[in-house]
């Protein structure tokens, strides 16, 4: 890979790592800011049930995410011609 493709290729990977936390910042602040008071004191399980959404949709946001890059990273390895 030459020096132009090798930066080329670090740039893409770093827009898809700020991209990748922007979306779980939002979708966070989402489910924690907008949807955890809407649903908020509905008991479930000995936990509110607000909470539970607000924890377990950013943390299932997060793993979505991780695997997306990975698929991402995938295709610009192959673009890119690059060996792990």
């Amino acid at each position: 890979m030459s020096d132009t493709s090798a930066a080329a290729y670090w740039k893409a990977n770093v827009r898809v790592i700020s991209i990748c936390m922007a979306i779980w910042a939002l979708v966070s602040f989402g489910f924690g800011i907008i949807l955890r008071p809407l649903i908020s004191g509905i008991p479930i399980g000995g936990t509110d049930l607000g909470f539970w959404f607000a924890q377990q949709g950013s943390i299932l946001t997060f793993i979505a995410l991780i695997f997306y890059y990975r698929w991402y990273m995938n295709k610009l390895d192959r673009k890119f011609d690059v060996d792990e």
